[in-house]
């Protein structure tokens, strides 16, 4: 049809799917629109034709797209029709027509490539220009679930792009990966992601992640997952293992960088990460003028950015005040000058001719602001002088909120005054250390003395305490923002801190005060009335008795230890009526008619812990809450009636521990409270877990047995975790049905159980998933063959009185076959001193190991242990008496993460250890020496003479905190 002249003339695109196969009458297979007015388009009515025509205005076709243009306006036989054939898919022509026509596009990452595509073919520059404009803000956004590109469509646009070779798409996807590098590497598609895009992504200034280690682990995954890919590529292997020299080695965890030297792929790297690690923790002040050099400073630069929002440093002891500020600075050669300069300057002050004490200025350096960081943990960071840290963080992080500084002694209360001060609007911090080993009730002490520590004139940084407690307490600071506060095992809390807390942070809503032994409980009670926001309390292994109760019982806004003060009111609006958590396991303080009154008013709990208190069934049975979710009262009296009425009443319930309850399962007492009926059967209880419970852990003994495990099948499908204790009597058929009971396990601990090879073999290689195994104390015949499977996913191996046939080889057995431990204990079995060689060898990266009865280990001293760098835990005793006397003072040394240590004199060398001062001890928090007695052990009148069998006669404990250490002699083997 010929067209007539005029500015408003129509063309009528007639468009037509290719890709559309349905067929439909005539009538129905195509529909009329107009340009004119996009309001009345049905869209989706519109794309259910498979043909569709639409009016257009001839010139606004040409003036917006070259492809009408050169159709329309050229000397095309089409130019001087008024119908014009397209071939497109509808939805994607659809949306050109509305672009042309000025109408703004829905863009999403799913229809990105098939609109850039039709933009480029019909030359539509203003939908070019949207595409891009979209591609660019969604690459800017800090949130990945803010804008729709998920990874597989980022993953999409980038093979797109590099298809059409357009830098710009790439270099967009790029920035956005490397921006939200943490979520994509959490995806599970991230091992699909193209390697020029993720070396590109990298390499990008705006690579934020939270900490070096999660760039290896991701780059480690991804290759692992990319074998048959590098097999396959014209890439060499060496072109694709140069990925991991963009991590910056120094800057990995110790723990980490030494774990790696065991892998294929990055075992030469993380040797040399240890050296670097280890060359950073002797430098002084004076010696970081020859690590800046000359060179470029990249490689020590904590990597921030502007989307940073968590740094995590943990585990890292080589951060010093240099890094830090190396990392706050510009990254440019003046900025290097600069803190050259600075060091240099402060060099000259030096309070000691070895350049032992040095502070240097933040304030003299053009550092930056990273305004988005929420969120630094900086635990076990021991060359980091906290005071400094926090003038840093408090100028270069200024909307910091969460603070974590766990296992550094250093960090007294002033440290923590300080941070509040510094640092106004962190409402969350951390500062837990190990729990005092001397924390139980029961032990005999012999002797207890301590005395008052020193600070260390040989450590490479030093700040003072620069302001006392007592005149921050009189500073009259204002109310601070903190709402979350961990002080677990800080012993050298006392009343005063707690009254500066309970002054100034009245807005407290978690309080973890555990191990807090020095606290006495009418200080928790002043507390617990003051902030009277507390919905989270955790106090196990403290003073917390009926002072406290009553504090939380009582509406009074104010705490009085007077005689007004009863149990028995039972307010609405009481403090103990607004918990959610409550932890007070081992609180022998508090009476069994308190429990009954705290219990009574604690309805909104979801988690509480009654573990080791005098917990009976009438105060479990006064608890009138419905929102359980957590609960243990493991090592409690009551019985298995009590525990079911609270199960009937909380459905919910996820985490059940009831190991070490005696009376769970025995008769009845006379004396039993109307709410429990008498006829009460003990499987009544399993049967209810299974009706109403879905269990994510439990930990039981007495009474579990075959039966109650069938009745609880439906509660432990979900089950992770899973304990059996003492007194629980599962048959090898019920341990051999363990991986259809419970598939999703990944721990699993028994003590006592009769055990086989079938059994464990059953377990280990149907539940591929587990990360612990503990078996202690098993009856029945196992063997090494046990543990011929490979399980790549075990991270904790305990086998305690089971293995009393384990030698050397089959030590290197466990080594092949579960690589990737970080605890190990073993107890009885045949090993020489070669065995420290194979577990140095094959486990470098342990965090925990016991030994004890093992043979002859330390026969012949203590060597290749201390290859094991990355220990915290290390217990060695009765495995030969070889150790060298100075052995503590070296491990802790050649071991800086160290923080507990177990011995025996038994197996000293010399008959005694040295024991470390202050100075030396590094990371130590407690040393355990436990010492022996022989006695006469008669093997039968055939022989003249008798054995002497070492039998334990006390331990020895040292614990040190921030101010003191205590040295206590008790009775017990601890």
């Amino acid at each position: 049809m010929a067209s007539s002249s005029g500015d408003d003339e129509f063309v009528v695109l007639v468009c037509s799917d290719p890709n559309n196969q349905i067929e439909t009458d005539f009538s129905n297979e195509e529909i009329v629109i107009s340009t004119t007015d996009f309001s009345t388009w049905d869209y989706p009515s519109t794309l259910s034709f498979s043909t569709f025509k639409i009016q257009a205005h001839r010139n606004r076709l040409i003036e917006e797209s070259s492809y009408f243009r050169g159709l329309l306006s050229g000397s095309f036989s089409e130019s001087c029709l008024d119908y014009i054939s397209i071939q497109w898919q509808s939805e994607t022509f659809l949306n050109v027509v509305r672009c042309i026509f000025g109408f703004r596009l829905d863009i999403t990452s799913k229809n990105f490539i098939p609109l850039f595509q039709a933009a480029l073919y019909f030359g539509v520059e203003m939908l070019l220009m949207q595409l891009k404009s979209w591609l660019s803000e969604a690459s800017l956004s800090k949130d990945p679930g803010l804008f729709q590109i998920q990874l597989e469509d980022l993953i999409d646009i980038w093979d797109f792009g590099l298809e059409l070779d357009n830098g710009f798409v790439q270099e967009i996807c790029a920035s956005y990966l490397a921006r939200n590098f943490m979520w994509a590497m959490s995806n599970k598609i991230f091992k699909d992601t193209p390697y020029e895009l993720l070396l590109l992504c990298i390499k990008h200034p705006h690579l934020t992640i939270d900490g070096e280690k999660h760039l290896s682990d991701a780059l480690l995954i991804w290759l692992h997952s990319n074998t048959e890919q590098l097999e396959r590529s014209s890439k060499t292997e060496c072109e694709f293992f140069d990925i991991l020299k963009q991590i910056r080695i120094s800057l990995l965890p110790l723990w980490f960088a030494a774990g790696k030297r065991s892998s294929i792929s990055f075992s030469e790297l993380a040797n040399e990460s240890v050296d670097s690690i280890f060359k950073l923790m002797k430098v002084t002040p004076k010696g970081s003028m020859n690590v800046l050099g000359d060179g470029d400073l990249s490689h020590l630069r904590i990597r921030l950015t502007k989307y940073s929002k968590k740094v995590d440093l943990s585990g890292c002891p080589q951060i010093t005040p240099m890094i830090l500020l190396l990392s706050f600075l510009p990254n440019n050669h003046n900025s290097y000058l600069a803190l050259r300069k600075t060091i240099k300057e402060s060099a000259s002050n030096f309070e000691q001719a070895d350049g032992s004490k040095c502070q240097i200025t933040q304030s003299l350096l053009p550092t930056l602001s990273f305004e988005a960081v929420l969120e630094v943990d900086i635990s076990g960071c021991l060359k980091l002088p906290l005071e400094d840290a926090i003038d840093y963080f408090s100028n270069s992080f200024p909307f910091l909120r969460r603070v974590k500084a766990a296992y550094l002694l250093n960090f007294k209360m002033t440290t923590l005054y300080r941070l509040i001060q510094k640092c106004s609007l962190v409402s969350e911090v951390d500062i837990t250390v190990d729990v005092n080993p001397l924390i139980s009730s029961q032990l005999s002490v012999i002797s207890s003395s301590s005395a008052v520590i020193s600070v260390a004139p040989n450590r490479a940084y030093f700040v003072g305490d620069k302001f006392s407690m007592t005149s921050l307490y009189h500073l009259g600071p204002s109310l601070s923002n903190i709402t979350k506060l961990t002080l677990e095992g800080r012993s050298d809390v006392c009343d005063s801190h707690i009254q500066y807390i309970s002054k100034f942070c009245a807005s407290l809503c978690y309080l973890n005060l555990k191990g807090c032994i020095s606290v006495t409980d009418v200080c928790m009670a002043n507390l617990i009335c003051r902030c009277t926001k507390l919905q989270s309390l955790l106090v196990c292994h403290t003073s917390f008795g009926m002072n406290s109760v009553l504090a939380l019982c009582n509406a009074s806004p104010s705490f009085s230890n007077s005689q007004s003060a009863q149990f028995g009111k039972r307010p609405l609006d009481s403090l103990a009526s607004n918990l959610q958590l409550l932890h007070m396991g081992g609180c022998k303080c508090a009476d069994e008619a308190s429990l009954l009154e705290l219990l009574s008013q604690t309805q909104m709990l979801k988690s509480l812990c009654l573990r080791d208190t005098n917990l009976v069934d009438s105060a479990l049975c006064s608890f009138s809450g419905s929102l359980l979710e957590v609960l243990d009262v493991s090592n409690t009296m009551i019985s298995g009636a009590a525990l079911h009425h609270v199960v009937c009443t909380n459905p919910g319930l996820k985490c059940l521990n009831a190991r070490g309850c005696k009376n769970l399962f025995q008769p009845e007492n006379t004396k039993k409270e109307a709410k429990i009926s008498s006829s009460y059967s003990c499987e009544e209880l399993f049967i209810e877990l299974g009706r109403t419970c879905r269990l994510e852990e439990i930990a039981l003994g007495w009474g579990l047995s075959y039966f109650s495990l069938q009745a609880l099948k439906p509660a432990i499908l979900s089950l992770r975790v899973m304990t059996v204790g003492l007194g629980g009597t599962l048959p090898e058929d019920s341990l051999r049905l363990l991986p259809t009971t419970c598939p999703l396990l990944e721990s699993l601990v028994l003590y006592f159980q009769v055990i086989s090879d079938c059994m464990i073999i059953n377990i280990l290689t149907s539940l591929r998933q587990l990360q612990t195994l503990a078996l202690c104390y098993c009856l029945g015949d196992i063997s090494i063959s046990s543990f011929n499977i490979s399980m790549p996913n075990l991270r904790i191996l305990k086998l305690e009185r089971v293995t009393p046939w384990m030698t050397n080889n089959d030590l290197v057995l466990l080594t092949r076959n579960c690589a990737n431990l970080v605890e190990l204990s073993l107890l009885g079995s045949k090993l020489n001193s070669d065995a420290q060689c194979i577990i140095s060898n094959g486990w470098p990266g342990l965090i925990s190991l016991h030994l004890e009865d093992c043979g002859e280990v330390t026969e012949n001293g203590v060597s290749s242990l201390f290859n094991c760098i990355a220990l915290e835990n290390l217990l060695l005793r009765h495995n030969g008496s070889g150790i060298q006397r100075n052995f503590i003072l070296e491990a802790a040394s050649k071991m800086p993460m160290l923080r507990q240590v177990a011995l025996d004199v038994c197996d000293a060398k010399e008959g005694d250890f040295d024991l470390p001062d202050d100075a030396d001890r590094y990371s130590l928090r407690s040393v355990k020496i436990a010492r022996c007695k022989s006695t006469r052990c008669n093997v039968g009148s055939h022989f003249a003479d008798t054995t002497r069998k070492p039998v334990h006669r006390e331990t020895l404990v040292l614990v040190w905190n921030s101010t003191n250490v205590v040295r206590t002699v008790v009775k017990e083997r601890l």
